[in-house]
């Protein structure tokens, strides 16, 4: 009787242990098959979109200079109105387009907002589900932590083209995209 109450314990703790590890897996790969369908309640309950505007606003601004103390008139007149010319008609920001749910969707699978291939929906079929899922592509492991998950998406036929998003947990199994650090080259 105690030997098998201990095998279930185990068997128990076992269970927990492999759905805790993998449950950031789980919210990545429901992340990209809410950004695939279009789901927008979904992918707002998968991202925290403050927090991933923040994590790509060093990496993707558009102006350097801006970091820089703005020139005075008397110092560099000409400079001065360029730069207040400047911010009279400013651009549209090029964080949006990853904030998108189309955005999102590139960025999950490796690739820059608008330059994805298209990804065939699945038919609902028991057989392609399970194909799908065993077929991956999986991202690798970057970072394992109690609350924090760092996953390696290598872009397909590119691998040296690496996106690293990081999850963080907001309850058991729940998580939540928090920060996407963008390959070297597709950065300002």
């Amino acid at each position: 009787m105690q030997n098998s109450l201990f095998r279930i314990v185990l068997l128990a703790l076992a269970i927990f242990a492999i759905a805790f590890v993998g449950s950031p897996f789980n919210s990545y790969r429901a992340l990209r098959a809410a950004t695939l369908f279009e789901d927008v309640q979904a992918t707002t309950e998968l991202v925290d979109f403050s927090a991933v505007r923040k994590s790509l606003e060093p990496q993707l601004d558009p102006d350097p200079a801006r970091t820089v103390a703005a020139p005075s008139v008397w110092q560099d007149p000409v400079g001065a109105v360029q730069r207040a010319l400047k911010e009279v008609a400013p651009q549209e920001p090029r964080i949006n387009r990853y904030l998108t749910v189309a955005g999102l969707g590139a960025v999950v699978r490796g690739y820059p907002p608008g330059k994805a291939p298209v990804e065939a929906r699945p038919d609902g079929s028991m057989g392609q589900t399970a194909r799908r899922l065993l077929q991956g592509p999986w991202p690798g492991l970057a970072y394992l932590g109690i609350d924090r998950m760092r996953l390696a998406v290598h872009r397909p036929g590119e691998r040296a083209k690496v996106t690293i998003l990081t999850f963080e947990r907001h309850s058991l199994f729940g998580w939540k995209l928090t920060h996407i650090q963008l390959p070297e080259d597709e950065r300002q």
